[in-house]
């Protein structure tokens, strides 16, 4: 996992100028990056870069090798986990909301299935997919339905949307990666 001053270093690149608006938090990186993992295709650290931070295109200077580093031993991180068994742990903020940690989280992590959603609907039973994602398109705050902000306004149903997250990053995880 990475270090506090990992975690520092990360944040101050994707809170740099020009993108620093439009970026992701350190939760909503960690989404991204477990998307990737957990989905059907592996973005590359300039893909990650480019959801991360909201820009079109990567600068000319490339992505920063601490971004990279944080993407690859983040990723390494999670992969070993999930092939060991266990399951993700999501960061928790050491201050702050815990809610709006978990719908950064989960907005990095939709942001990236969106991305990609045709791989994800392809790799796997369309419907088995939709219901595993059920917590983290709920909680990310990113879509308008009446029945998804009805959870997100009940504290109870709220947190079990989140409890449910680490069994159904695992059962994503199995379902695209798992040998038939």
């Amino acid at each position: 996992m990475l270090s506090n001053s990992d975690i520092d270093a990360l944040e101050d690149i994707l809170f740099a100028e020009p993108w620093g608006e439009d970026a992701l938090d350190f939760f909503g990186f960690h989404g991204v990056v477990c998307a990737s993992v957990v989905g059907p295709a592996e973005l590359s650290a300039e893909e990650i870069f480019r959801l991360a931070t909201g820009v079109q295109a990567v600068p000319d200077s490339g992505v920063p090798e601490v971004f990279r580093s944080c993407v690859q031993q983040l990723a390494s991180a999670m992969a070993h986990a999930l092939d060991m068994g266990q399951a993700l742990e999501l960061p928790e903020p050491e201050d702050g909301d815990p809610m709006n940690a978990l719908e950064n989280w989960c907005a990095g992590f939709v942001d990236t299935f969106l991305e990609r959603e045709e791989e994800w609907l392809e790799a796997a039973s369309e419907e088995e997919t939709a219901d595993l994602l059920v917590p983290m398109l709920t909680l990310s705050g990113l879509f308008e339905d009446e029945d998804f902000q009805n959870v997100r306004n009940s504290e109870k149903l709220s947190r079990q949307m989140a409890d449910a997250i680490p069994d159904s990053l695992t059962d994503l995880y199995l379902l695209f990666h798992a040998p038939d």
